[in-house]
């Protein structure tokens, strides 16, 4: 039980440990954002010292801050916001005990004085729907939502320019612009567009006609096959030459050759040279023969199998003859 306790007691002042950073850090960011809101409002930068003030008051809510941004917000002029701000303050004062609410005394009197001398010019605006809006309808004014129990009421706003926007379910929005100025009451009947209408769907045009393609040249496969056959046409005028200039050769060699056994055989030299001759020309006329018989077959052999490229069909021409009486002439009509 007692170490049940004094676990109890270490957690608690772990727990203090951990949270004391961050309260502290948003302690001193707090009275950066006073001292800064407090130094421009003196400067008469309300715009920028006003928005910094009200952020110190969020982050450390104190009935110093506080009075001091209700008094910057009656600086700029924005005497309804003002107002709000001065009953905030009292209404936390109301709260302190005696020896609090004394050290209060002197800005609770600037406070009461300040109200008393502003609520009368707060202006009041007035919003109302026309009749007939569709429900749901959206109002919003400066960016806050008014509900309905918000419309149809006067309600205090700030002096200057002021931006509504309303919005009906499935319409869009209609903004309207106005200035009210202190001590005036305005009544406005807001606009409200009806849903838009749902556009039929596109038409879509006819399709155009498909353009007729240019007749093509031969194909890629096509110009090889050519090449192929002009080669294998060339290797057969090759091997025929060749051919008959070995048998030629080999005339000269059977006339200067006599055989001294059935292996052997006595050559003269021009035989000699010319049975030499023989064999090479032999063998090159076997190689184009060869070489031009295999281009020539598979250059056939393409050009049978590959479809020939598509051509556009030439125009119909067809020709009526018509005999006609009126004045013994025949007329001929043509249609293409």
């Amino acid at each position: 039980m007692r170490f049940s306790w004094l676990r109890s007691i270490c957690l608690g002042v772990l727990g203090v440990a951990v949270a004391a950073p961050a309260s502290a850090q948003a302690l001193a960011v707090a009275e950066s954002h006073f001292d800064r809101g407090r130094a421009d409002m003196l400067a008469g930068r309300y715009e920028t010292g006003c928005p910094a003030l009200a952020e110190s008051q969020r982050l450390d809510p104190r009935p110093g801050r506080l009075f001091t941004l209700a008094e910057c917000e009656a600086k700029w002029g924005r005497i309804a916001t003002a107002v709000a701000r001065y009953n905030d303050y009292l209404a936390m004062v109301d709260r302190m005990s005696e020896a609090e609410r004394a050290k209060q005394s002197a800005r609770q009197k600037i406070a009461l004085g300040q109200r008393s001398a502003l609520a009368p010019l707060v202006p009041q605006l007035t919003l109302s729907l026309p009749p007939g809006a569709p429900a749901g309808t959206r109002v919003q004014c400066d960016g806050m939502t008014l509900e309905q129990p918000s419309l149809g009421v006067a309600l205090p706003v700030d002096p200057g320019e002021h931006v509504v926007t309303t919005q009906a379910p499935g319409s869009p929005a209609t903004e309207t612009r106005f200035t009210i100025d202190r001590s005036e009451s305005k009544a406005i009947v807001l606009e409200v567009k009806p849903p838009a209408a749902a556009k039929p769907p596109p038409v879509k045009p006819p399709a155009p006609a498909p353009a007729r393609a240019p007749d093509q040249g031969p194909s890629g496969l096509r110009v090889v096959t050519y090449v192929a056959g002009g080669l294998g046409v060339a290797g057969l005028i090759v091997g025929s030459v060749t051919g008959w200039m070995a048998l030629d050769a080999s005339g000269v060699a059977a006339d200067n050759c006599r055989d001294v056994s059935p292996d052997r055989a006595r050559c003269k030299p021009d035989g000699l040279d010319a049975g030499n001759r023989a064999k090479r020309l032999g063998l090159v006329s076997t190689i184009g023969f060869g070489a031009g018989v295999a281009l020539a077959g598979a250059s056939a052999l393409v050009f049978l199998l590959e479809p020939s490229p598509r051509r556009q069909p030439a125009p119909e021409v067809s020709w009526e003859l018509t005999a006609g009486q009126a004045g013994g002439g025949v007329v001929v009509r043509g249609r293409w």
